[in-house]
């Protein structure tokens, strides 16, 4: 655990660096991860700097209403799809003062799981200048784990995207 929690504030740290030089500001949008992202990234001192807010939306009626994700896109793709998430992340930046998101959905577990969309099933998007990204991880060993792992993958890959020459 000591090593994941180092590397989940290392990479907040790197994070942070990054957003501070350019200048932007983070939003979150979280539903199977229930804020975890936004705790990591608020229990570095100075992130009111460059954090902005973070969106728990567990329920479908919370992505609709905080994050203006439409109920007919959840209906047709279901909450756990790359519409949604896309829609996750686009809607945290119209919704706060942040230039860059990150937005997860998915199925930690146990149950809740399909053929289609198995426990483990979580959907990452992320938003940097206008542009949204997606992906789609398969993860295992249980609710805590899959969580975790969903913390560590969405701050990788947002910090990969801003990282990246434009």
């Amino acid at each position: 655990m000591d090593n994941e929690q180092t590397s989940i504030e290392e990479l907040v740290q790197q994070l942070a660096a990054k957003l501070t030089e350019k200048g932007w500001m983070l939003a979150t949008a979280e539903s199977c991860t229930g804020g975890m992202i936004a705790a990591a990234c608020t229990d570095l001192a100075g992130s009111s700097q460059w954090f902005d807010r973070g969106f728990v939306t567990y329920s479908n009626e919370a992505k609709t209403e905080m994050l203006g994700v439409s109920a007919e896109l959840i209906a047709k793709h279901g909450a756990v799809s790359e519409e949604v998430v896309r829609a996750m992340a686009e809607g945290a930046i119209r919704h706060s003062r942040a230039q860059v998101s990150i937005a997860v959905t998915g199925i930690a577990g146990p149950g809740g799981g399909s053929a289609e969309k198995p426990v483990g099933t979580v959907w990452v998007g992320w938003s940097v200048e206008s542009r949204t990204f997606v992906t789609c991880l398969h993860l295992e060993h249980g609710r805590a784990a899959i969580r975790q792992a969903t913390v560590i993958q969405a701050l990788k890959s947002l910090l990969t995207a801003i990282s990246s020459p434009s």
